[in-house]
């Protein structure tokens, strides 16, 4: 196709949507997410083999001491990370979806217990849903975790949003247990595995946007975040260092120990308090930011004048917790609601319930709407929407945030 020009010679300047087939990090056309998500299919003849592959991974269900060493040679796996590559590319590292979503929080290569959350709040494609990252270290299988995720974002992309999390880099899941996970299961190739891994991880979304009103990211705020185009301006791929907004986006935390910006008692990036977080939804127009990286007692928690929600979705975290799992639920309205699960603890086990992190202990206890608990076999719905995301939404719900 010829290009087309002016009079003089000269090419006429790019339109929105020139500029945005270029850079496959810009998201700046005006198209709605949810007619944009619309467009995107897994193409044809990849369809039955992805399938295959998920019901392979599926069937560690029926043993847990079966790994995808298992079901899938190396170069398979190989495939699925080429396939999956251009797919969270055509995303901006600020990736936009439509409500209603589910959001689920960090899974640390608790397989099984993953699908044990899915038998509650539902699946892929049917249920609409965004990952905060940490799919990786500390569990079992964590490759076969993220190989499964991979799989349903590469057969259902406009359904599922896979963002990084601090520990899909490789400072870190070289150390709790991804790297020596590979290398266990494939042998001396697993090390040139990890590293294709690493190549993945590197264009994975730092930030997800659901509806224009809900911020999503792994960590939490970060000093240099001064809009949300920001966050689409990260070019990837990208690996985050020692300080920075890609850091903060992955590792900051919120407090309710002060008001402002602190050092973080991690050693890296910051704490944010309730006033930075009032600030920046004043200044961009969202109405809530939901993060995951710590654990939390009832797999989620309010802070910074509920504008601010901690969300955690593996199980008595490295049996060292004896804390639930949960996802938030955000409905086409932009309600806020809670599935949560609890399992028993294994024989024996001292672990012992997570820390408060930074809700305000004088607001009421939120209950979650749906409440699968395992120690009894018991299945409740206490209550239904109990928070809003937006002020549209607060007119509407029961118990507004």
């Amino acid at each position: 196709k010829k290009e087309e020009k002016k009079e003089d010679g000269t090419k006429p300047p790019p339109t929105d949507q020139d500029k945005s087939k270029m850079d496959g990090n810009t998201k700046s056309d005006g198209v709605e997410p949810s007619e944009k998500v619309k467009e995107r299919e897994c193409p044809e003849n990849l369809r039955v083999w992805v399938d295959d592959c998920i019901r392979r991974l599926e069937t560690i269900l029926l043993n847990p001491n079966t790994f995808v060493t298992h079901l899938m040679h190396m170069n398979e796996v190989i495939a699925i990370l080429q396939a999956i590559t251009p797919i969270i590319m055509e995303e901006g590292s600020l990736a936009e979806t439509g409500a209603p979503c589910k959001v689920v929080g960090d899974i640390h290569g608790q397989f099984v217990h993953m699908h044990m959350l899915f038998d509650l709040i539902g699946r892929v494609p049917q249920e609409r849903m965004m990952f905060l990252g940490d799919y990786v270290d500390r569990g079992p299988h964590s490759t076969e975790v993220v190989i499964y995720l991979f799989c349903l974002k590469i057969r259902y992309p406009s359904r599922i949003v896979l963002l990084r999390g601090n520990h899909e880099t490789p400072a870190v899941n070289k150390i709790y247990g991804f790297y020596p996970e590979l290398i266990t299961k494939f042998g001396y190739p697993g090390i040139g595995l990890w590293y294709d891994f690493q190549s993945v991880f590197n264009r994975l979304p730092l930030a997800g946007l659901i509806s224009k009103k809900v911020l999503c990211m792994h960590g939490g705020l970060s000093p240099e975040l001064a809009s949300l185009d920001t966050i689409r301006s990260i070019v990837r791929p990208c690996e985050p260092l020692d300080k920075g907004l890609l850091i903060d986006l992955l590792w900051s935390d919120p407090t309710n120990k002060g008001e402002g910006w602190f050092h973080s008692i991690r050693g890296i990036s910051y704490m944010f308090g309730k006033a930075v977080v009032q600030q920046f939804c004043e200044k961009t127009g969202v109405d809530l930011i939901i993060r995951a990286h710590q654990v939390v007692q009832d797999g989620y928690e309010f802070m910074g004048g509920r504008k601010l929600i901690t969300v955690f979705s593996a199980p008595n975290y490295c049996n060292q917790f004896s804390n639930a799992a949960a996802v938030v639920c955000i409905d086409a309205e932009l309600k806020v609601s809670f599935q949560q699960m609890m399992m028993p603890l294994p024989a024996g086990s001292r672990a012992k319930p997570a820390p408060v992190i930074a809700a305000d202990p004088n607001e009421p206890k939120v209950e979650p709407a749906l409440k699968k608990d395992y120690n009894n076999n018991t299945l409740t719905s206490p209550g239904g929407s109990v928070a809003a995301a937006s002020p549209v939404a607060a007119a509407a719900s029961t118990t507004p945030a």
